[in-house]
């Protein structure tokens, strides 16, 4: 193997290496047992940050208007605390946020039925120190989703 083809592999990553060397990954869920389209198939990347960016947004509205009063450094500390709340009570009732049902996303346990509400909780927390969200698995599912044992689907 010359130097190249050495770099070449190691930038690709594991997941493409493992690939040429023929193991079979199958698609985003599979080992879940979930679909690979359509509802019930794990939601993509890019709805879940857009529903995000909605919750975020939305709390930071209900920061400014309720707590901060005009100052934005106050609203953006107050808006974790109201992201953690929104994220707490509407996945750990009906399964989705504000967000994630604009983009028509929710959230189950990896055995299909609902969230619990303690495990809605230990999610949320996680997700608000953000760098379990930031780390996934092969499935797409980041840390604060495999720690609650949840996974975030098409509706």
């Amino acid at each position: 193997m010359d130097t190249r083809q050495a770099i070449g592999s190691w930038l690709s990553g594991p997941r493409a290496t493992s690939e040429e060397m023929g193991v079979e990954f199958g698609h985003r869920g599979k080992r879940l047992g979930l679909p690979e389209h359509g509802p019930g198939s794990v939601a993509p990347f890019g709805r879940r940050l857009g529903a995000l960016f909605i919750d975020w947004a939305l709390c930071m509205l209900i920061a400014y208007g309720l707590f901060a009063r005009g100052d934005q450094q106050a609203a953006g500390n107050w808006a974790l605390g109201v992201f953690l709340v929104l994220g707490v009570l509407t996945v750990g009732t009906i399964g989705c946020t504000p967000g994630k049902r604009v983009l028509g996303l929710r959230v189950v346990a990896e055995s299909g039925g609902r969230l619990t509400f303690g495990r809605a909780v230990v999610r949320s927390v996680l997700l608000c120190l953000a760098i379990p969200a930031l780390v996934w698995d092969r499935d797409g599912r980041g840390l604060h989703d495999r720690l609650a044992r949840a996974v975030q689907v098409r509706i």
